[in-house]
């Protein structure tokens, strides 16, 4: 087993102490990722905001791709075509420009109806099967899949595969070969969907790059972005909506706010959001030498600024390991900030402002099938989450 960096330590859904520590006295932290790179771990608000903020002096392009040291140049390039998080601007830029009018606020509003639907089916199937059920099996999982696949224009049927390759891809206690093994199957799978539509461009977001952007994206550039929307897309929420259970399961009192009046749902999603920040830590490479927190940073040095530990800074809130979801928590980065602000954004706080009500409606006993059973964290995976929750009602 790797050793995990300080980051991605939690006790249940606190990061553990050393972390608030570390970032009061020291604000930066020299450590090793998971990924064997050494990187200066970045825990100050002000400070992670700064490095987000600024691409030209923190850069995406020049950050190592987890697992592709021995790769060609060429096969590297390959890997890297489309993949949003692995460029700057200008062609960042680019890229992101092509995709932002499916992700626009009124994007997701045309969305909403059939939303609502996929949650619906979602707890009709968690209904189905009977108490205790497994909450992350018929509920949390389905719901990001079967949108985004939608979206996208995956088909739903190939979902157990994609899961599963997404579960190993994650998995930072498996070999590294095994990852790149499940990185490579990703990339073939996406090539025959995109030869499907460039073949015959359907009405989802695929056809539409094909119909639109074709003769501005590579064959592997197209790979590349189906490839990461549809691992972000249901990776992401599914996580949230697991862990987000279990976080109101355990604030009864906070539960009933939101079961008992669903227009507190849109500050409950920015608290949980804030307080969970399920994606500890990102990656970027210094350009040039910089000084972070009185700490000098040498030019090409890997910095990893943690939304977790930013989160729970008291610079941006009072009582920042307190969960409120009264207060909304304006300025979190759970979604990161600048440039490469989550371009899922928008869909993702749609599903659970849809999705929390929902089971809460359907399920108002909804209760820990074990209460006093510790869940399964993900605790080997750069997103955070439960592997399994079960519930009754």
């Amino acid at each position: 087993m790797p050793e995990l960096p300080l980051e991605m330590r939690r006790n249940g859904f606190d990061p553990v102490e050393e972390l608030g520590r570390a970032r009061e006295d020291q604000g930066v932290v020299r450590q090793m990722t998971p990924f064997g790179v050494p990187a200066y771990l970045v825990m100050r608000y002000d400070d992670v905001r700064e490095v987000f903020s600024d691409g030209a002096r923190f850069s995406n392009a020049h950050t190592p791709f987890p697992g592709v040291s021995d790769m060609s140049e060429e096969e590297q390039a390959q890997m890297r075509a489309g993949n949003l998080i692995a460029f700057d601007p200008p062609e960042h830029t680019r890229l992101r420009r092509m995709l932002t009018p499916e992700f626009t606020v009124r994007r997701m509003r045309r969305l909403e109806p059939r939303i609502t639907e996929i949650v619906e089916s979602a707890l009709d199937d968690l209904e189905r099967a009977g108490k205790p059920a497994d909450l992350v099996t018929h509920f949390a999982l389905p719901v990001p899949s079967m949108v985004i696949c939608e979206l996208l224009g995956v088909p739903y049927a190939d979902r157990e595969e994609f899961q599963d390759r997404a579960a190993r891809l994650l998995d930072l206690s498996s070999p590294l070969e095994e990852r790149n093994a499940a990185r490579l199957e990703d990339r073939a799978y996406m090539a025959g969907l995109v030869a499907r539509a460039q073949a015959h461009p359907g009405e989802d977001m695929l056809g539409m790059l094909v119909r639109e952007h074709g003769d501005d994206l590579s064959t592997d550039e197209l790979i590349g972005i189906a490839s990461l929307l549809l691992l972000a897309g249901h990776e992401t929420t599914s996580n949230m909506l697991g862990l987000g259970t279990l976080a109101l399961l355990r604030h009864p009192d906070q539960l009933a706010m939101i079961r008992d009046d669903p227009a507190r749902i849109e500050p409950a999603v920015e608290e949980l959001l804030r307080w969970l920040s399920i994606v500890p830590s990102l990656l970027r490479t210094t350009t040039k030498e910089v000084e972070i927190a009185g700490h000098a940073i040498p030019a090409g040095s890997v910095v990893a600024p943690s939304p977790l530990a930013a989160n729970r800074d008291r610079a941006l809130i009072d009582n920042p390991d307190t969960l409120d979801i009264t207060r909304g928590a304006p300025g979190h980065v759970a979604f990161g900030h600048g440039v490469h602000h989550c371009l899922g954004a928008p869909l993702a706080r749609m599903e659970m402002r849809i999705a929390f009500p929902a089971l809460l409606k359907r399920f108002p006993g909804l209760a820990l099938a074990e209460p006093d059973a510790e869940p399964d964290f993900r605790v080997f995976s750069p997103v955070y989450g439960v592997h399994a929750l079960h519930v009754t009602w």
